[in-house]
């Protein structure tokens, strides 16, 4: 595969292992004095663990897996609120199908579809728009969901029902922001990072420039990186370069593909669509502010929240975790999937408590696929 396989290349990481080892020692790093490395995107977990990086890296390296599963880190409230507004009489509820599995309080998606809900997956938010067009008798709703990475494409398809007049077409908005958690991470006193590396196809969108107070701020450095394998590699090999000079920066080793300002047609969408909300709530780290979008006044008759009086239109709610789930754990860093005591046993794949195991980018579902963490747990 061109343009794939040259960062595959077995040579390639082998060298790349051999700098990171000597850069390890060089520093002192240890297994029993790690230095703490967070990748912050749940596709860069998936892509350490297929990989299997963690087992080839130095030992003196720990990944930690950070929040950057914008299914993971949905609360059950907003599941809760999906499913009611998906069994109200007359809609069509749209969503991408990582969303389907997830555990709300009372069920997922996919058992209210079961029940008799009109839920269907779509891949896009333009396939929404076009079932609202087929079905002028219907209120079609998608769920917007996700970081920076999908919401210009919610904030297009407002823009193009806004222009076609299709009123039976709304968004229930729960994009999300990758730099604020990391903000909130990074002021909890408990936790233990050494440096970022940062993600992708967020960075694709934003630029590598929302980052820049991950260094000004807490001095440590940050390495915007790309999914495959050589590419994780040079970017943890960037991370130790930077903390065996004693520096702290922003550094884009995605050059190939993020652009140092980001996307300006994408960002420009999203700043005529979306406001940022007061605080918004996330699985395992509770309110942050200024970490959600939500429609502007200008677009409320898409605006899903508005038209059902339902989600933070409605004040916010708070629904507590399912008992021994350990999601908000997982997530934020201060356990690994293995530790929870639900992991292969009261939480699987078929029988999930929690978003970690089902989403396509959960890191317990990185674990229960690659790590050989499967085979333990049965």
């Amino acid at each position: 595969m061109k343009f794939a396989s040259e960062f595959r290349d077995p040579v390639a990481a082998r060298g790349l292992l051999a700098a990171i080892a000597a850069r390890a020692d060089a520093i002192g790093a240890t297994r029993d004095k790690p230095i703490h490395i967070m990748e912050i995107c749940g596709g860069h977990t998936h892509s350490i663990f297929r990989y299997g990086l963690d087992k080839l890296i130095h030992e003196g390296i720990e990944f930690i897996h950070g929040p950057g599963c914008p299914v993971c880190v949905l609360p059950m409230a907003r599941v809760d609120e999906c499913v009611q507004i998906a069994e109200m009489p007359g809609v069509i509820f749209t969503t991408f199908g990582d969303a389907m599995r997830v555990p709300g309080h009372r069920k997922s998606l996919m058992q209210a579809k079961a029940d008799g809900a009109d839920i269907r997956m779509v891949y896009s938010p333009l396939d929404a728009l076009e079932l609202a067009r087929r079905n002028p008798g219907r209120e079609v709703v998608f769920f917007g969901l996700g970081f920076e990475t999908t919401t210009p494409s919610t904030a297009l398809a407002i823009l193009q029902a806004a222009r076609e007049g299709l009123g039976n077409f709304s968004v229930f908005c729960n994009h999300i922001t990758v730099p604020e958690p990391i903000r909130a991470l990074l002021g909890d006193p408990d936790m233990r990072l050494d440096g970022f590396i940062g993600p992708g196809h967020v960075s694709m969108v934003i630029g590598i420039h929302p980052y820049d107070f991950i260094p000004r701020d807490f001095g440590k450095p940050i390495v915007v990186a790309g999914f495959e394998p050589t590419d994780l590699l040079q970017s943890v090999l960037m991370v130790l370069t930077q903390i065996a000079e004693g520096k702290a920066r922003v550094e884009n080793q995605y050059a190939r593909v993020v652009p140092e300002h980001g996307n300006p047609v994408s960002l420009a969408a999203m700043a005529e669509v979306y406001e940022r909300r007061p605080s918004f709530e996330w699985r395992g780290l509770g309110e942050i502010d200024a970490s959600g979008l939500r429609i502007r006044p200008t677009f409320a008759a898409f605006d899903a929240e508005q038209k059902f009086g339902i989600g933070y239109a409605a004040g916010p709610r708070n629904v507590p975790e399912i008992e021994g789930c350990a999601c908000g754990s997982v997530m934020t860093g201060r356990m690994k999937p293995t530790q929870c005591p639900q992991f292969g046993r009261g939480c699987t794949p078929e029988m999930p408590l929690g978003a970690l195991m089902v989403s396509s980018e959960g890191a317990c579902a990185a674990y229960w696929q690659y790590a050989g963490a499967r085979a333990e747990a049965v």
